[in-house]
């Protein structure tokens, strides 16, 4: 017992340093969302801070300003934002719900930092109080409400709540012609007046414009328009206006003559019937005016199309957008005092992108989008991270994306430069690099929080596809010069050929060399070159399935390659293309720069190429003809309880205990076999512990996807006994198979004359025969090894080659390590039968401490099939740390997710946007920014009236008459609490299992169990919650301390159960309280 009690307080002191430590290295934040909001539908511009501001349908709120400036916040319901409104100047910001709830929001400093937070909200009930359009005009003091039911009501924005002044309908229809009265609709648009705020423009859906003036209550004008209302717009002198109709045409009026209008009814793309013009905006300069409008296409050729149309005397552009535009609006220098409007900004958002076009450029171009660009242009396939990427290769991109998109792109600065950037620059370049369904590779700088686009890279230039000669009758054919459609924005969700899709990205930072490898089983060897280039494509082919007699492909045919010289810009261009037959999907890529060798694994096997010399150096298929028709799914059984566990482990005991019962001696070495936390020892007892765990079954091959090759690494280390280090090749499939080949490379002054030989060095089945998703070799001193060409660049340390190698191989089900050259096995973690969960993605990471540089430790991260993040040390495989990330619903996310070495990850939050996080306390990039508000910005709040003196004394001494009274009646109830929890907490866990224990097996009261077997007791449980899964971060530190079972408590509570003594007879008031 005193042996026990040492190394329980040695083990204590220990876990409590190593919790110290874990806090120095790990944590898990959601740091930044890169990329385009997901459904927006609301934005907001101020104009005099430079913020510009999106509201999404799920109820999120996100700011930006100038590149790394970003607030984001979200409403506590999910509900979608109607209408958002800057309150210029003040940094704060009003949204309207489709809940008919309004609320208001303000940039704060929060932590040295700014942050957005909601201070008010106010909600307006009622059918005919459903709000259909707000205006807030120039003066910021309230906000006007148009309502379903024709009323107009003012919202004082300082106070938030409505003012009594009311806009009433029938008040505003005493002038107007009989026909309107009856019904005019709901209040479809308000405009305030350009020079007199105190007049409005009143818009109702059927038609009927009114000219309100809010001072005198009174309707200066009355028009009728001869079309239903959409949309209104103010000359900048007051004197007209432009209203806009469902049937896709304009009228003008003068403001003074409310007869009839200016100008006929003008209908931009009829005469056919059209579209509703959506919103329109009338806006002057020097010269000629612009008119710019959303919608109004032709139904019949174009109703489909999603446009903004912009004109200004004899320029006429209509801006086509592949998704639906959402809202418009224009950016101008100039204020309400200034003579004209002058924009030189056009904003659209859409709903899968957001675009800027530069009216002050000939030709009106785009802006280059330094953030909020569309991840998704094209659909995500993989997506790779490269960090630290060395300035001579990140510059070469950098160019070759400055040439690329100079010729679509304006060279003004972007006119969204609000708030201050607070991080320092980063001292890394890092790269992400996303492959898409298109065949286009996008290479994205994530140094930062804001996600900006460096390069584009295209690999269908060297495909012939099957829409090539469609495109090519397009262009002899030509589109109609009307409407003058141009094709903005880089959001295409229609793919060429989908055999194009990127499945695998390889890039190393040194050589510049590439690798793509994709669908149809093509995989691109690219190097960089500076200079535009005609590539002559070469084309090897491997035949993966050579060996199989009679297998026949069923899936599509491989793409051609062109068969002419391809003229290709300056960046990364294709020197090799390796074709894999059968044309499958590729799976897994390899890459070896050093040695310029390329390992390519597909679902039916793997191969070698040797791309120095261009020759095949092996080709495995991994089929078994014996097993294709066979399929199988792993089933496991359903999770066990903790309460569960040890009602069976005192179950099994208290059975074992009444057919022998133990002598001191036999009992003392049960105290010492307390199962250590530490997973390297060897698992003794593993039978009797089998209980907790869930009984995960073998599986069965499964056709085709057993032989899927789910891994390829590269490694220099020890395969034989005796021998030196040597390069390898390790592939690990989907059934659980492992092949390791021994890649044996020729002198370097004979690598272009000899051939490279690679022969079979180990096979390894594992039993559970689960698919391995990871595989990395460790050196001697426990370290992943290396890329060779970091080491040789000085970016990373040589491996140690002197200690013993080991190999850690990360299945679906569990982790193995295993010590090399024999393959023996040294530590395993069975992740699904302890928490019942599987491995989706994982990556080999070092955790580095944030208080102390030089120390560094190596783990596996990972990501579960329910979304869980966990890390294990390597190679101890112990847990450090869990937190819940993700939905198990959120199959995309989790399948998308990446790891960095330093501990981020990247996933899929949406189609458009990467949720960026991380698990190292020492490493993250996250928006630090600073909005700073000019003096006086926003207005003081309304003093609230001083209460009465003789009223607050009054208060105080009922409060105190109320303090008084509380503790008379407490103590009736306070007695009986501590009673029951101290009596009966103990036996909880078993207490519905004594009407199954046997009559027989009771215990006289004058013979009781001695206490080394009530050690014994607290030492199964032990066993039981170490081999029980804890959903908990600290699980590993858990199982040390038993809950608030003692040796006492056992000892009680197998006294209680062998037969009641006179004490507990006296107290039947207790055990009816456990009970209960």
């Amino acid at each position: 017992m005193l042996k026990f009690a040492k190394t329980r307080f040695k083990r204590g002191a220990t876990d409590a340093e190593r919790e110290k430590l874990k806090q120095e290295l790990f944590t898990f934040k959601k740091t930044v969302e890169h990329g385009f909001p997901h459904r927006p539908s609301a934005v907001a511009f101020d104009p005099e801070m430079k913020l510009l501001a999106i509201g999404t349908r799920s109820g999120l709120i996100k700011i930006y300003g100038q590149p790394g400036v970003e607030f984001s916040a979200r409403h506590s319901v999910e509900s979608q934002i109607i209408r958002l409104f800057f309150l210029p100047n003040e940094g704060r910001l009003i949204s309207l719900l489709d809940d008919n709830s309004l609320h208001l929001w303000e940039v704060n400093i929060k932590d040295g930092k700014s942050v957005l937070e909601e201070v008010k909200d106010f909600s307006l009930e009622g059918r005919l109080k459903k709000i259909s359009v707000c205006c807030l005009p120039s003066t910021q003091e309230h906000l006007f409400l148009g309502t379903e039911g024709g009323n107009i009501y003012l919202l004082d924005v300082k106070t938030f709540q409505l003012l009594d002044h009311i806009i009433y309908q029938d008040v505003v229809m005493q002038n107007v012609p009989d026909d309107y009265k009856a019904n005019p609709g709901a209040v479809e648009a308000i405009a305030e007046h350009p020079t007199d705020s105190n007049k409005l423009l009143i818009g109702y859906n059927r038609g009927l414009i009114v000219l309100w003036d809010n001072k005198s209550c009174n309707a200066e004008q009355t028009y009728v328009a001869p079309q239903q209302l959409e949309s209104l717009a103010w000359h900048r002198s007051g004197d007209q206006f432009m209203s806009a109709h469902a049937d896709g045409s304009y009228c003008i009026w003068n403001s003074a003559d409310a007869s009839k209008p200016a100008q006929n009814a003008t209908i931009p793309y009829g005469p056919f019937p059209c579209k509703a013009i959506n919103k329109i905006q009338w806006l002057t300069t020097k010269s000629e005016p612009f008119i710019a409008f959303s919608g109004g296409m032709p139904r019949a050729s174009y109703g489909d199309r999603h446009c903004v149309t912009v004109m200004q005397g004899k320029t006429h552009v209509v801006f086509d957008f592949t998704s639906r535009v959402v809202d418009f609006f224009t950016i101008g220098d100039t204020d309400r005092e200034c003579e004209w409007d002058d924009p030189h900004t056009l904003v659209v958002l859409a709903e899968e992108e957001l675009v800027l076009m530069d009216l002050q450029s000939e030709g009106w171009p785009t802006f280059r989008m330094p953030y909020l660009s569309s991840l998704h242009s094209s659909a995500i396939t993989c997506s790779s991270v490269q960090t630290n990427v060395p300035d001579q290769l990140w510059d070469k991109i950098v160019a070759a994306g400055d040439t690329q998109m100079a010729a679509n792109h304006t060279s003004r600065e972007w006119p969204i430069e609000g708030g201050s950037v607070l991080s320092e620059t980063p001292a890394s370049k890092d790269l992400l690099l996303t492959g898409h369904e298109d065949g286009s590779v996008r290479f994205w700088d994530v140094s930062t929080p804001a996600l900006r686009l460096l390069y584009k890279l295209d690999t269908k230039a060297y495909f012939s596809t099957h829409d090539d000669s469609e495109v090519v009758a397009a262009a002899d054919a030509g589109e109609e010069d009307w409407p003058p459609f141009r094709k903005v924005g880089t959001f295409d969700p229609y793919s060429d050929d989908p055999r194009l899709g990127v499945q695998k990205i390889m890039l190393c930072p040194w050589s510049g060399t590439l690798v793509l490898a994709g669908t149809a089983g093509q995989v691109v060897l690219m190097d960089m070159n500076t200079e535009e280039a005609e590539v002559d494509l070469e084309v090897t082919t491997v035949n993966i399935v050579n060996d199989r007699d009679g297998f026949v492909w069923k899936g599509h045919d491989s793409l051609t390659p062109r068969s002419t010289t391809v003229k290709v810009p300056a960046g990364f261009q294709a020197k090799h293309l390796v074709q894999c037959t059968p044309p499958a999907s590729v799976t897994a890529l390899a890459n070896h720069s050093e040695n310029q060798l390329l390992a390519i694994g597909t679902s039916h096997g793997f191969s070698i190429f040797d791309y120095l010399q261009k020759k095949v150096i092996l080709t495995k298929c991994t089929l078994n003809p014996n097993d294709l028709s066979a399929t199988g799914e792993s089933s496991m059984s359903r999770r066990k309880s903790l309460k569960k566990s040890l009602r069976e482990s005192i179950r099994r005991l208290r059975k074992r205990g009444s057919r022998s019962t133990p002598s001191k001696k036999e009992a003392k070495p049960r105290v010492e076999a307390v199962p250590t936390t530490d997973l390297d020892a060897p698992e003794k007892g593993e039978e009797a512990a089998a209980p907790v765990q869930r009984l995960v079954e073998a599986r069965q091959p499964d056709g085709d996807m057993a032989s899927m090759v789910r891994c390829l690494v590269f490694a220099e280390t020890f395969l034989r006994e005796g021998a030196s280090a040597g390069l390898s090749l390790w592939a690990g499939t989907n059934s659980g198979g492992i092949f390791v080949y021994s890649v044996t490379m020729p002198e370097a002054d004979k690598r272009e004359e000899e051939d490279v030989v690679a022969e079979l060095g180990k096979e390894v089945q594992l039993k559970h025969r689960a698919p391995v998703v990871a595989l990395s070799v460790m050196d001697g001193s426990n370290v992943p090894l290396p890329d060779p060409m970091d080491v040789k660049h000085e970016r990373a340390d040589a491996p140690n080659m002197n200690g013993t190698h080991t190999v850690v191989v990360a299945s679906e089900e569990q982790f193995k390590v295993f010590t090399l050259p024999r393959l023996k096995e040294k530590t395993k973690y069975k992740l699904t039968a302890k928490e019942g969960v599987r491995v989706r993605k994982v990556g080999f990471t070092q955790y580095r401490s944030r208080s102390d540089e030089k120390h560094v430790e190596q783990h596996l991260s990972l990501v579960t099939n329910v979304g869980d993040f966990l890390v294990f040390s390597v190679p101890q495989l112990r847990r450090q740390v869990q937190h819940s990330c993700m939905r198990k619903e959120d199959i995309n996310g989790i399948t998308s997710t990446i790891f960095t070495r330093d501990g981020e990850a990247f996933f899929l939050l949406s189609p458009s946007e990467l949720q960026r996080c991380t698990l190292s306390a020492r490493v993250a990039v996250e928006p630090l920014c600073m909005l700073e508000l000019p003096e006086g910005a926003r207005p003081a709040p309304p003093p609230e009236p001083e209460p009465e003196p003789e009223v607050t004394a009054e208060a105080e001494g009922e409060g105190e008459k109320t303090e008084e009274e509380k503790p008379a009646s407490v103590p009736e109830t306070l007695p009986s609490v501590p009673a029951i929890v101290v009596e009966t907490s103990p036996p909880n866990p078993v207490e519905d299992e004594t009407e199954e224990a046997p009559a027989e097996e009771a215990v006289a009261p004058e013979k009781p169990e001695s206490e080394h077997e009530a050690e014994g007791v607290l030492a199964d449980i032990q066993k039981t919650l170490e081999n029980t899964s804890i959903l908990d971060s600290t699980a590993d530190e858990s199982k040390d301390s038993v809950g608030d079972i003692t040796l006492d408590d056992i000892k009680d509570y197998i006294a209680s159960k062998e037969g009641p003594d006179e004490d507990s007879a006296d107290k039947p008031a207790v055990d009816e309280g456990a009970d209960n």
